[in-house]
């Protein structure tokens, strides 16, 4: 019956690290140049398929690894990879996974592997290992929550944290998200 109980610890712990890795805030610029692309963002529709994209995973992913012939572990390993590649990305400003922005805006590049990308899959099963699912579904129902936000705001988040606000932002999350990766590569390999 612990399964179900709700731990704020938790809950605040997933927050943080989904917050980190989805890095919504430090896409801001990218979600404005789709924007002036596209004209129009749909908003809703991006957060509730990035919603459903990560619960999916969180169930299934599992399952589809055992498929692969592939343990949670191993997967968590090289997840700390993936989610240390990002934190690089934003600390040093490179550029490692983005494409080019598309000619039109869709659930694809928004939902889909802006939000819902590789590194927040693997973050998902990663946080699997250390946490209960109820806490880790209401960690990524509380970041789609801001997620929606921002989209709706960007232009207006654009002016209240400045082009200086927003880079600091991401390499203050950059530099949590090295921690983060550090510590699941040690807690999964048992160093």
């Amino acid at each position: 019956m612990d399964y179900f109980k709700f731990d704020f610890s938790q809950i605040l712990s997933t927050t943080m690290v989904l917050f980190a890795i989805i890095d919504i805030l430090g896409s801001i610029p990218i979600i404005i140049e789709l924007r002036k692309k596209a004209g129009h963002i749909q908003s809703e529709k991006a957060a509730i398929v990035a919603t459903v994209l990560m619960i999916i995973f969180l169930f299934a992913g599992k399952t589809l690894l055992a498929v692969i012939g592939v343990d949670v572990a191993s997967f968590a390993i090289a997840g700390s990879f993936v989610i240390f590649a990002i934190a690089m990305e934003m600390v040093l400003g490179l550029t490692l996974f983005r494409d080019e922005v598309p000619e039109t805006v869709s659930i694809v590049p928004l939902a889909f592997p802006l939000i819902a990308g590789a590194g927040t899959m693997t973050t998902l099963l990663s946080l699997k290992t250390e946490y209960t699912t109820p806490n880790i579904i209401v960690g990524i129902m509380l970041n789609m929550l801001f997620v929606y936000f921002v989209l709706k705001n960007t232009n207006r988040l654009e002016k209240l944290f400045g082009k200086t606000g927003l880079n600091i932002l991401r390499k203050a999350f950059g530099i949590i998200l090295l921690a983060i990766a550090i510590k699941l590569f040690r807690t999964n390999t048992g160093l």
